[in-house]
């Protein structure tokens, strides 16, 4: 709940934003900036302090040159008001913030430096100095002597000529302004149009390290203090924040009339949840006398249009569910769901004002799919979760970053669930979050999940850890540990947890003895250690467990798999790469008891198997780990497949699919074998397999569509997937109808999409004639919502120039996100290279495509045969514009290159890769570095493949796609 509101007498005076110093807000912010920039250095030459930072680690000598903050200091308020100009400087083009903050500190042990974070700031000078600094309750502060920015480190350096001392309270006072940039991070600006006018929105995005590109502030995660905000905004635009608004009045400053809101003081809480945004949007609300004011934000048009309805109509039921799942109330009276136009992630946890993406909060029945909605709810789960568990206790620092985006990934699905439960929920977190992250945890170049404090300083390294380790595996380790404990054990000890820790920050070990405690409360679970041996295997080593069982004598062993056993894992661990595995499984069909494997090999008697009885380890996916069997249960668990396919739960239909590949990669097994588990899909009517099958077999046409391989590969596919296509065909009454079943409605689109994608006659001239028949009637789509994006993809690599104007025409006037991202993902599917090579162009070109949207562009391009050259050419041209331009929190380089280099697999690109890095080693690669690494050995893996497995490949697809 909010805890009251403040604002110092300074402050409510609207005029001293302004005030003498200010009149620089008018003044190019382009020359301020590289004139405070030259000031800086000639004051301070310091190592590391205004030299860009090198490949060469040297030891800081001043504090002002290493990047975390010390301990002397502790905020423990702000009073901040900003005032953004929504119209650009007439003399210079440049949009502006200005701004002033206040921040209330403790000296915690005696110091003569203030240490703070600014970044891309300019502070006005006050006597000489980049701040003032006045002592509280009776303290004398000392002088300050010298004052400098430091850009390397992002610090506002204030030396004193006295101490500060411990117990004492102070406060730092500054001006400043900044540039209300469109780089999609700290305070910026989103901009859309109603007609020909443009709207700007002034918004933020403060994670990780971008709360101190809006104001100066102790900019770490452990650093929390409370907010008081005040925004100065035009007329007629809303203003919104953390807390509820409490007055709002019109005023004049420097001759302008402006609106001054404040708003309700925020929670003690880290500068990275900190948000605010000035707008001309409206709203949709909860009713009258609920708990909790719930509001859904957006343009106008997309409210009118009721675009916001589903997520309100969830949004309450979410909330209630982890109310109860955490049996702590929310802690606000308020949650402000906004949609931006621009916005770099899906979105962003501030709490009671979450920022979204448009694709991830609304919803238009008319043009948005399944899948769409199902995202939304998805997101919205994310997000809520975080009020307690990221918002209401936090990580003390980045390093433990999956003890938030894990835990948020992994009861995403269970809030989901709650709020949608005919979808299946609870299985879909398989496929989106614990296979996706294993073909990433399989390489020698993965990570822990959880690292050295001190391993993880620079900004950039922060930015790389929001990768799928953190996020996916993180959810799939900690959805382990609800399964072994139960979920009513694992939720009382977060109950615990969240309340001893409340407004506070932990490390994960906090966590563990919370769950310990919880399960030492449970009579009938046994465990084979602790929590904290358990788990700390599984988050302080990178990778996974393969584990092997032989049924002719239950023996069964693990070791850590690799996806090119012939990798070096140069990455010392000390667990030696052994982990404490639970183990669910099943017995021709029934469920047995589950048992631990504790060491690299054991025996098991219970899995030793007589005649035709075969043995499925892992039942629900519910570890984090691989199987495989000796070579008599896998010709057992086939020939189940064959005969009666649904004795084997569904889940483990697609685990044995996606097991087999991946361990035929890893030269465990044969590649015949893992296409022979495709064999049976014929009689497959189910989605998760089929959406295995067909990632696992995507990674085939990857590696082999520019070679001969590629025509009997595309035809086997075609025939197993025609009896898919002709049975929803029927059960659609020939396309005219939508399954009722979620998961169906996926795999109808799964059946559309490779039997045109394989080249089945009748869905090429299906999907045609659905594009032609809109482009003659363009203000009435008549392709439902959930085939649009295969559609548009199939007429489009099937058409030529015209329909490709025609769908960039309707990109440019979608009215909702998410149509503008199945046309967006359409435009990437031509087969005309000068066509690509325009959207290319597009890409950089942020009033054709947004900068959120340019890394994904980009992928999907590279995605389309005939487009992966041209990007991968394009990105290497324009690196260093892309890497300076794009870089700020709207590009995301890991996915960029990850995505350009999967279909890599020659030596010729290889040595590509490895120039590309050569040419870059000066500026360096940013929070690629880890993505780039990855695509080295990704490369390398895949080269080694093909040379090994094309003639036995070529040869089971050409014998295994004749017709019958």
């Amino acid at each position: 709940m909010g805890k009251g509101f403040f604002i110092s007498k300074t402050l409510t005076i609207a005029g001293v934003i302004v005030g003498a110093g200010a009149v620089a807000t008018i003044i190019a912010l382009s020359v301020v900036y590289s004139q405070e920039k030259a000031k800086n250095q000639e004051v301070k030459p310091t190592n590391g302090g205004t030299s860009p930072p090198t490949t060469t680690q040297v030891t800081p000598w001043d504090p002002w040159d290493h990047y975390r903050l010390p301990d002397s200091l502790s905020p423990v308020s702000y009073n901040i008001t900003l005032w953004p100009r929504l119209e650009a400087s007439r003399s210079t083009g440049l949009y502006i913030f200005t701004g002033r903050s206040a921040v209330v500190f403790e000296c915690k042990k005696p110091t003569d430096l203030i240490l703070i974070h600014s970044n891309k700031l300019n502070l006005t000078l006050i006597n000489g100095h980049h701040a003032r600094l006045t002592g509280l309750d009776g303290a004398t502060p000392p002088n300050i002597k010298d004052s400098w920015l430091q850009p390397v480190t992002q610090f506002l350096v204030i030396q004193l000529d006295g101490r500060l001392q411990a117990g004492n309270r102070y406060e730092l006072y500054s001006d400043f302004t900044g540039e209300l940039a469109d780089d999609l991070g700290g305070f910026y600006r989103s901009e859309y149009f109603v007609g020909e006018i443009k709207k700007v929105v002034a918004t933020t995005q403060m994670q990780p390290t971008h709360a101190r590109k809006a104001f100066p502030c102790f900019d770490e995660p452990a650093m929390k203090a409370v907010f008081h905000m005040t925004l100065l905004h035009p007329h007629g635009t809303v203003a919104l924040a953390n807390g509820m608004n409490v007055a709002s009045v019109n005023v004049t400053v420097d001759g302008q009339d402006v609106t001054q809101t404040s708003f309700q003081a925020t929670p003690i809480m880290s500068t990275y949840l900190l948000a605010f945004v000035v707008s001309e949007f409206d709203f949709i609300r909860s009713p009258e006398g609920e708990k909790v004011l719930i509001r859904i934000w957006a343009r106008k048009q997309a409210i009118e249009e009721g675009q916001g309805d589903y997520a309100l109509e969830k949004t309450g039921p979410i909330l209630e569910f982890f109310e109860k799942y955490y049996t702590t109330d929310y802690p606000l009276n308020k949650s402000d769901q906004i949609a931006l136009p621009d916005f770099s992630a899906g979105a962003m946890e501030n709490w009671g004002l979450i920022t979204y993406r448009e694709t991830a909060l609304l919803f238009n029945n008319a043009s948005s799919s399944n899948a769409d909605k199902e995202w939304i709810a998805t997101v919205i789960s994310h997000e809520l979760a975080h009020m307690w568990f990221g918002n209401l206790v936090t990580m003390r620092w980045w390093n433990d970053l999956w003890l938030n985006e894990g835990f948020a990934t992994y009861v995403s699905y269970l809030g989901a669930n709650s709020a949608e439960p005919t979808w299946n929920y609870t299985d879909l977190i398989v496929m989106k979050e614990v296979y996706k992250v294993m073909s990433v945890d399989a390489l020698a170049s993965s990570h822990p999940l959880s690292t050295k404090e001190q391993d993880i300083m620079q900004p950039a390294q922060i930015s790389e850890l929001f990768d799928s380790i953190t996020y996916s595996k993180g959810a799939a380790i900690l959805r382990m540990l609800s399964e072994f404990l139960t979920e009513p054990v694992f939720a009382r000890g977060l109950s615990t947890y969240l309340n001893t820790f409340k407004y506070g920050n932990t490390v994960y070990q906090d966590l563990w003895n919370h769950l310990q405690t919880a399960a030492n409360l449970a009579p009938d679970l046994e465990l084979p250690a602790s929590i904290e041996v358990i788990m700390n295997r599984w988050i302080l080593q990178m990778g996974f467990p393969l584990v092997s069982i032989d049924t002719t004598n239950g023996h069964i062993t693990q070791n850590h798999f690799l996806l090119d056993p012939e990798s070096v894992v140069d990455r010392p661990s000390e667990f030696q790469y052994e982990w404490i595995v639970p183990i669910k499984w099943i017995k021709s069909g029934t469920e047995q008891t589950p048992f631990w494997l504790k060491s690299k090999t054991d025996t098991h008697p219970p899995l030793k198997m007589i005649g035709s009885d075969w043995v499925l380890a892992n039942t629900k996916v519910s570890g984090f780990f691989r199987v495989n069997y000796d070579t008599a249960n896998w010709e057992r668990l086939l020939t189940q497949l064959s005969t009666n396919h649904e004795v084997i739960p569904v889940i483990n239909r697609a685990q044995i699919v996606d097991d087999a590949f991946n361990l035929a990669r890893a030269k465990t097994v044969s590649t015949k074998l893992a296409l022979r588990t495709t064999l049976y899909l014929q009689k497959e009517r189910e989605y998760m397999p089929w959406e295995m099958a067909d990632r696992n077999l995507g990674y085939f046409f990857l590696m082999f569509d520019r070679s001969e391989v590629y025509g009997p590969m595309r035809a086997y596919l075609r025939k197993q997937v025609m009896p898919l296509f002709n049975h929803f065909q029927a059960i659609t009454a020939n396309w005219t109808k939508i399954p009722d079943n979620h998961l169906d409605q996926y795999t109808q689109v799964r059946a559309i999409s490779l039997a045109c994608s394989s080249g089945v006659p009748v869905c090429e001239a299906l999907m045609t004639s659905w594009f032609q028949a809109w482009m003659k009637t363009p203000e009435k789509n008549p392709i439902h919502p959930n085939l649009r994006q295969t559609v548009y993809c199939g007429a489009l690599a099937a058409g030529g120039v015209e329909e490709w104007n025609f769908a960039w025409k309707m990109y440019k006037e979608a009215p909702i996100a998410s149509e503008a991202e199945k046309l967006m993902y359409g435009l990437t599917c031509t087969r005309e290279p000068w066509l690509i090579q325009r959207y290319l162009t597009y890409c950089l070109d942020p009033e054709k495509i947004r900068k959120q949207d340019a890394t994904f562009t980009m992928v999907y391009i590279a995605g389309n045969v005939v487009g992966q050259s041209l990007v991968w050419d394009f990105v290497r041209a324009n690196w260093n514009y892309i890497y300076n331009d794009y870089g700020s929190g709207s590009f995301s380089f890991g996915r960029l290159i990850e995505g350009i280099t999967r279909r890599f697999s020659s030596e010729f690109e290889l040595k590509q890769l490895q120039q590309f890095i050569k040419e870059n080693s000066d500026q360096g690669l940013g929070s690629a570095s880890q993505a780039v690494e990855q695509a080295l050995e990704r490369t390398k893996a895949n080269i080694k493949w093909v040379a090994e497995n094309k003639a036995d490949v070529f040869q089971w697809f050409t014998d295994n796609s004749k017709l019958i």
